[in-house]
């Protein structure tokens, strides 16, 4: 994620010369700055420069990292950590001269059409919660949540991306099962799967609305939700909602 924040950025118009990055593996750091233009340092280097900082780190390394940075940084430093699970206060404890952001992103923002919640910490004044609501907005929409919804909005938009790729591979499966040639089926479900959702986006779109008015009373769209009833697909999907908002939980313990 943080390769597609550092692209959305300067698509937004950002200058590279103000953006460094920090990158466990070398390699990888050289990589990305070849490719965009911007300079890779060290954790210490970036600690030091940085007036804002994301962290892009899994939530078990996060306190290691927290460590490392807190001495370096100058008071009022933005931190927005992207790491799930992780609480503000746990954060803020351990960089105390912050202005810590919780962030949850997710993975459409490769094509600048994610969207993610901001929970900003009480270390943080109201003007820079807008600032990083503006710096975020590069890769989609921002939304403030208070932070105890932080881990529902995981189990929603984050992970959500996963249960629309599990739904396209499935009916891609049952068209090519029907006869449906394998590229054919591809165009033909990803498209539909735009085309819905830029229907249920829209301004007062209703989605119970919208599949009412395609589904005939004995039908065949009434013949495949009747199965999708039957197997209790809107038990299911949240039973799998609940699971990953309790998983993000644990994260942060």
């Amino acid at each position: 994620m943080g390769e597609v924040f550092v692209a959305g950025l300067l698509r937004a118009g950002t200058d590279p010369g103000r953006l460094v990055i920090s990158e466990k593996r070398e390699e990888r750091a050289q990589e990305v700055s070849r490719l965009h233009g911007v300079r890779a340092v060290s954790i210490a280097e970036a600690a030091r420069e940085a007036a804002t900082i994301l962290l892009l780190v899994k939530p078990q390394d996060i306190a290691g990292v927290a460590d490392e940075i807190a001495p370096l940084i100058s008071d009022g430093t933005v931190i927005i950590s992207l790491a799930a699970g992780v609480r503000l206060a746990a954060l803020e404890a351990r960089l105390p001269r912050a202005a810590v952001v919780r962030a949850m992103p997710n993975t459409p923002a490769l094509v600048d059409l994610g969207i993610t919640a901001i929970s900003p910490g009480a270390s943080c004044s109201g003007v820079q919660a807008d600032y990083v609501q503006t710096l975020l907005s590069a890769v989609g929409p921002v939304v403030r949540v208070p932070e105890e919804l932080q881990d529902a909005v995981t189990a929603t938009s984050g992970s959500g991306p996963a249960y629309v790729f599990r739904l396209v591979e499935a009916m891609v499966a049952g068209a090519v099962d029907l006869g449906v040639d394998p590229v054919i089926a591809h165009q033909l479900v990803t498209q539909t799967v735009l085309g819905a959702a830029t229907m249920a986006s829209r301004p007062g779109a209703d989605p119970a609305a919208l599949r009412a008015q395609v589904t005939s009373p004995g039908g065949t769209t009434a013949a495949a939700l009747g199965v999708f009833d039957a197997g209790d697909l809107m038990g299911l999907v949240a039973a799998a909602m609940r699971a990953a908002r309790d998983r993000g939980r644990e994260l942060g313990e």
